[in-house]
């Protein structure tokens, strides 16, 4: 009785461990780890529009804002003055423009500085 009693605790021992093992084969589990390609960054220019403030009127409530040579903002569009990363200003582009990428813009809420930075978001 005893030999059965061995026997039956051993093949027990050997099978329970046994069937973990085919569970493991058909899962992710039992893989080992495969390194996930990830896609290659797609690096693109910087469109936007992006200007400085030259000038400051704060009787007139406008300002004046320095765009590159290239890009120009329409008239009537709104942007937003930036210090620090953090938003200051509102204005309205409302022109003129001058020869040197200079154009004027009227302030609608904000206090602007003098070189506080300017996007179109």
């Amino acid at each position: 009785m005893k030999k059965i009693f061995l026997s039956a605790v051993l093949l027990l021992a050997w099978c329970v461990p046994g069937c973990s093992w085919f569970h493991l084969h058909g899962s992710a589990a039992g893989k080992p780890a495969k390194a996930i390609a990830k896609p290659a960054a797609v690096i693109m220019p910087d469109m936007s529009l992006a200007a400085k403030v030259v000038t400051v009127n704060t009787v007139g409530r406008f300002v004046v804002l320095n765009f590159p040579a290239d890009k120009m903002p329409k008239l009537q569009q709104t942007m937003f003055l930036y210090r620090s990363g953090l938003k200051v200003a509102e204005v309205k582009i409302t022109g003129p423009q001058d020869q040197e990428n200079n154009i004027v813009a009227d302030l609608v809420s904000g206090e602007p500085k003098m070189g506080d930075s300017v996007r179109a978001d």
